[in-house]
């Protein structure tokens, strides 16, 4: 698979949409906010927040609804709503944890996501991913979260690799952004179909049989 190099150093993946299937329990907690403020949920509004931290959702709704200043008040009701609907669990993606097990066989791995700390360890321990990753990093513990680079620089310092020399795994154009501003080399499986995004690897699943094969040949690549 030419487009990601099986030189890697490191493999850092997105979380929410990505890893495990969060969104669902997003799109009814955004679908209620939305409706609660007199507005409709569907994919044009999908696309204002999908990606983005809670309160840069909270801004970008208070911008679409009209209400200036209201923020910070549609981020509290939305990471309210995001909770509750996580408390009934979520699942890992199809070829999610086949796929972080055989790339943490080869290199150091980790996850870099937008979701507060809080979010970002209930996704992973429902998922059932959680004994796989030992380095993450949530969007409360940066500076500037996606689609700032600070999430996918700090992974990569943490985990010794050149940001140039490793691989993102994104759903989003967010996250996309801020692989591409780290340095990354960037695989896309879209959370929402039809997007057209950035990317070096682009596939409909996790589960395709071409990443696993990339992932089995991590560090096995001959000397350039």
């Amino acid at each position: 698979m030419g487009s990601l190099p099986t030189s890697a150093e490191a493999v850092v993946f997105d979380c929410d949409g990505l890893l495990v299937d969060t969104e669902p329990c997003w799109t009814v907690a955004e679908t209620a906010l939305f409706a609660a403020h007199g507005h409709t949920f569907g994919p044009e509004q999908k696309a204002l927040v999908i990606g983005r931290t809670v309160e840069a959702a909270g801004e970008a709704m208070a911008h679409y609804f009209g209400r200036p200043g209201a923020g910070a008040e549609l981020a509290t009701e939305l990471l309210a709503r995001v909770r509750k609907e996580l408390a009934h669990g979520a699942a890992a993606l199809p070829g999610a944890a086949e796929l972080v097990r055989a790339c943490r066989a080869a290199v150091p791995i980790a996850v870099a996501s937008n979701s507060p700390r809080e979010l970002l360890d209930t996704a992973l321990e429902s998922a059932g991913l959680a004994a796989y990753i030992t380095h993450s990093f949530a969007a409360d513990e940066v500076r500037s979260p996606k689609p700032a680079p600070d999430l996918y620089l700090t992974a990569c310092e943490a985990l010794g690799a050149a940001p140039e020399r490793s691989v993102a795994f994104e759903d989003s154009a967010t996250g996309i952004s801020a692989a591409r501003a780290a340095g990354l080399s960037v695989a896309v499986v879209p959370s929402l179909p039809g997007t057209d995004l950035d990317h070096d690897w682009l596939g409909a699943g996790l589960d395709d049989p071409e990443l696993l094969g990339w992932a089995r040949e991590l560090g096995y690549a001959p000397a350039g």
